[in-house]
C-alpha cells in the first residue's frame, strides 16, 4: 500500500515516519502548511524525530503542498485540526482517484461528514489514537513514550472491514501503531473524543502534564467523573454505545496519567501556547450539542468549553508558557 500521508504535524509526521521507517511503506507526506513545507525542504527534505527528547536524528521524506502533489495513493491519513480539513480536501480533491480510501484519527468530531463529500463509506476508516506525540517546530518531531507503546482503534464507516480495510491494519501493526478493529463507528470515534474531553482540555487550562492533574486527590472522582457520565449520558440518549463502559473509561483515564504518559502535553495544549485556536468546540462542545440535540444537557461539558475560550482570550493579559521542550 502506497499511503499519502496529509498534514505534516505532530501526529500525520508520527504514522507517516512509522510506516515508512518500520512497516517500510512508500509514504508521501502532504502538507497544506506553506510555512511547514517550506521549513522542511530548506532542511534539506528531511524531517528531525526525537522520543522522549532524546536521540534527534534526520529522516529523509518526500514533502509537497496539495497543488504541487502528482501522487496517486492507495489511503490518504489526514490529521490536522478540524477547522483546517474542509478547505484542505478543496485542495487535495483533484488528486482523488476512484478507490482510494480515506482515514485518519483526528481529535474531535466533524470530520467524518467532510469525508463523505468526496469518499463512501467504505472507502472511509474512522480511528482513535492513544499515541503520544508533539511537534517542537515544523519538521520536528518528537515521540513521547517507550518504542511500540500506544494503541489505536479503527472501523470502517460502512461497519464492515474489507479486504482493503484489513491490508491497512496490517501495515498498522508492522509500524507499531498497534491497531485494532470494530464495527462500531461511533463507538470508535468518541472512545477519544470522550478521554480528550476530561484530559485535553483540564490540562490545557492548567498548562499542565497529564498526569500532574493526578495531584489534585479528587481529579477522578469530582472533575473526571462528572464529565464522563455527561458525556455517556449523551451517547445513550443518541444510541451510540461506546467500546468501553464508564468505569472502563475512568480506569483509562486514570491508567494513561499515571503509567503511560504522565509527562505529556496534550495536543490542545501545544495548540493553546503557541497561540492557536483550540479544538475544545469539537470536543467538549461537541458532546454538549449531542446532549442538547437529544433532550439531556451536559453543563459541566458546556461550562468547560467556555472556560478554554475565557484561557485563550486570557492569553493577551497572561501570555502561557510554552513547556514542550522540557523534560
Amino acid at each position: 500500500m502506497k499511503y499519502a500521508i496529509v498534514g505534516a504535524g505532530a501526529m500525520g509526521l508520527r504514522y507517516g515516519l512509522l510506516l515508512q521507517e518500520v512497516a517500510h511503506q512508500p509514504v508521501d507526506f502532504v502538507e497544506p502548511n506553506a510555512d511547514s513545507v517550506a521549513k522542511i525542504k530548506a532542511q534539506g527534505n528531511v524531517v528531525y524525530q526525537s522520543r522522549d527528547h532524546q536521540n534527534r536524528h534526520a529522516v529523509p521524506v518526500s514533502i509537497y503542498s496539495p497543488e504541487e502533489y502528482q501522487g496517486e495513493p492507495d489511503v490518504w491519513v489526514f490529521f490536522m485540526k478540524q477547522m483546517q480539513l474542509a478547505d484542505t480536501l478543496k485542495r487535495v480533491a483533484p488528486h482523488f482517484k476512484k478507490g482510494q480510501l480515506a482515514g485518519g484519527a483526528m481529535n474531535g468530531m466533524g470530520h467524518i461528514e467532510k469525508l463523505q463529500e468526496y469518499f463512501e463509506d467504505d472507502q472511509i476508516i474512522g480511528g482513535t489514537a492513544m499515541i503520544a506525540t508533539i511537534l517542537n517546530d515544523y519538521g520536528d518531531v518528537d515521540f513521547i513514550g517507550k518504542e511500540n507503546t500506544g494503541t489505536s482503534a479503527y472501523s470502517n464507516q460502512s461497519g464492515v472491514a474489507t479486504p482493503e480495510t484489513k491490508a491497512v491494519m496490517s501495515d498498522f501493526q508492522a509500524a507499531h501503531l498497534n491497531p485494532s478493529y470494530s464495527d462500531n463507528f461511533m463507538g470508535t470515534l468518541l472512545t477519544k473524543v470522550f478521554f480528550n474531553a476530561v484530559e485535553n482540555s483540564i490540562a490545557t487550562m492548567f498548562q499542565a502534564r497529564v498526569g500532574e492533574l493526578l495531584a489534585y486527590d479528587q481529579f477522578l472522582e469530582s472533575i473526571a467523573k462528572p464529565m464522563v457520565n455527561e458525556a455517556y449520558d449523551a451517547a445513550d440518549a443518541a444510541g451510540i454505545t461506546l467500546l468501553e463502559t464508564r468505569e472502563e473509561m475512568l480506569e483509562q483515564i486514570n491508567h494513561v496519567a499515571r503509567n503511560v504518559v504522565p509527562l505529556h502535553f496534550p495536543s490542545m495544549y501545544q495548540d493553546f501556547v503557541k497561540g492557536r485556536p483550540t479544538e475544545v468546540d469539537y470536543i467538549n462542545g461537541w458532546i454538549a450539542d449531542l446532549a442538547e440535540e437529544h433532550g439531556v444537557s451536559a453543563p459541566t461539558q458546556r461550562f468547560i468549553t467556555n472556560l478554554v475560550h475565557l484561557a485563550e482570550s486570557m492569553r493577551q493579559f497572561n501570555p502561557p508558557v510554552n513547556k514542550l521542550a522540557q523534560p
